[in-house]
């Protein structure tokens, strides 16, 4: 009843109140101001309580929150990495099926159609054979002397028998694919290098002979090379070698190696019987030319692999090949044209391949343009080096293994060390110049160091295992045997039965 009173109070205020009506007037003021700041206060409590109550449970939650969200983003950085070895790990595999497919049927067609029909089996065996010894041989020491300990030379035997490789990656190596990938992949190189040789030694060489040799060639010369080169410590590793020699994919192992050794096989062999006088012409240029264009296609595995990733140094090296290639055609081609008034199919695949060679070991380093002037190079320096300097010496590199591969890889190797850029592939560190064109001139020199200590070893590691060979089974087959074909007197079978 007074709240009610005091309410009714509040009405509009006489302008003069009399003192009783102005004490009473104070009275209702006094009570309204206690009775708003009571509900404002209660009010605030209210509204503490609950905020209150919201903050301990967020707090209380945040440990939960925090640590969930760990676990995903750890989950996630799991997946991402799982996602690029599994991206890695497929390129690297169709890569390296790729490299096989080079040697057969590539280099076995390439070889095969070169060579006179009495010869086409023996030759393609040859390349065949090399598939299946190579692979016992890296499997039960090859893979360890080549990536191995970490000596200046050659490796170490931890890994003989493949022991310790398996799905785990190696990380001086290539730390996203398993190490048994890397392995088969290397493989692929091994194989392939021996069998080069192979076109120098051509309708003359004993099988028997062929399979000694390139065992001890492989073992002695191709592994130290490797080492050299790629291997953790070696003396020419680009990543910490006494003299750091860019080679991407084996410009000085593959190349040079098998090139200079192809031309001590002929030169310590002799010609063929009728050579030079007594043409010999290849017998199916459309094997050749089917070989070739597999080679070209197997060599982006060759060099785009060699990036061991699927990532964007591969694109630039699988562009590099295929522009030098396309340039080494055309100018091989054109230097035929001038000189004889017409390009040849023969001339115009051997030109592709002499670019691909030269662009091995530059693939990882170089621009297009770069390649494409790569490739021209090497088309006409090594059209020169089988028309001209060949008859000049008179030697008998029967299918040009020399002139092509010893020559195109010397080439290329020296002209890395001039186009390579840190644009490309900052191999030294980020900022670092690569090459000449870089301001690096001082790299030439380090190719001219790598090219001298490759045509070293396999110039002399070449003869004396010809002469370890020729004493135990003797490289050559008799005179006869050479005339009827080695098809007939190594193989006891012919290419092509005329008489079904």
């Amino acid at each position: 009843m007074r709240i009610i009173l005091c309410v009714e109070a509040a009405g509009p205020q006489k302008p003069n109140p009399e003192p009783a009506e102005w004490t009473s007037y104070m009275k209702c003021v006094g009570w309204k101001c206690s009775l708003g700041l009571v509900l404002v206060l209660g009010a605030v409590l209210l509204a503490a309580t609950p905020l209150s109550g919201q903050q301990a449970s967020a707090s209380a939650a945040t440990p939960g929150i925090s640590k969930a969200l760990n676990e995903k983003l750890t989950q996630l950085d799991k997946d991402v990495k799982a996602a690029q070895s599994a991206g890695d790990n497929a390129w690297m595999l169709v890569s390296a099926a790729l490299v096989l497919m080079m040697t057969g049927p590539g280099l076995a067609l390439f070889y095969g159609g070169l060579v006179r029909r009495k010869n086409t089996l023996a030759i393609m065996m040859q390349s065949f054979a090399l598939m299946g010894l190579v692979t016992v041989l890296w499997a039960l020491v090859g893979y360890s002397l080549c990536f191995g300990g970490n000596g200046p030379v050659i490796g170490g035997f931890e890994h003989a028998f493949l022991r310790g490789v398996g799905a785990e990656p190696n990380a001086d190596y290539a730390g996203t694919i398993p190490q048994a990938t890397f392995m088969v992949y290397q493989l692929m190189f091994a194989i392939i290098t021996p069998a080069l040789i192979t076109g120098a030694t051509a309708e003359r060489m004993k099988f028997s002979g062929t399979v000694l040799f390139l065992a001890l060639w492989f073992l002695f010369v191709y592994a130290p090379l490797a080492h050299m080169v790629w291997g953790k410590g070696g003396l020419l590793n680009a990543a910490g070698g006494k003299f750091p020699c860019l080679d991407f994919a084996g410009g000085t192992v593959v190349h040079i190696s098998s090139g200079v050794s192809a031309l001590v096989c002929a030169l310590y062999m002799g010609k063929r019987t009728g050579y030079p006088k007594q043409p010999m012409p290849p017998h199916s240029l459309v094997l050749s030319f089917i070989g070739a264009c597999l080679l070209w296609v197997g060599w982006f595995g060759f060099n785009a692999g060699s990036a061991l990733a699927a990532s964007s140094l591969a694109t630039s090296a699988f562009v590099a090949t295929h522009f030098a290639a396309a340039a080494a055609a055309l100018g091989w081609s054109a230097a035929e044209w001038l000189k004889n008034g017409r390009a040849s199919a023969l001339g115009a695949i051997s030109g592709a391949v002499a670019g691909l060679v030269a662009i091995t070991p530059a693939s990882g380093f170089v621009g297009p343009m770069p390649a494409l002037a790569i490739g021209l190079i090497a088309g006409v320096l090594c059209y020169l080096m089988v028309t001209r300097v060949k008859a000049v010496f008179g030697y008998d590199d029967a299918l040009d293994a020399f002139g092509v591969h010893g020559a195109g890889g010397t080439i290329g190797a020296l002209l890395t060390g001039v186009f390579a850029q840190q644009v490309v592939n900052p191999i030294f560190g980020a900022g670092k110049p690569v090459g000449g064109i870089d301001g690096h001139w001082g790299q030439i020199g380090n190719q001219f160091v790598g090219v001298l200590i490759a045509w070293g070893f396999a110039l002399v590691g070449t003869i004396v295992l010809l002469k370890i060979t020729d004493l135990i089974t003797g490289v050559r087959v008799p005179e006869e045997h050479e005339i009827e074909g080695l098809d007939v007197t190594q193989h006891g079978e012919e290419a092509y039965n005329l008489e079904s």
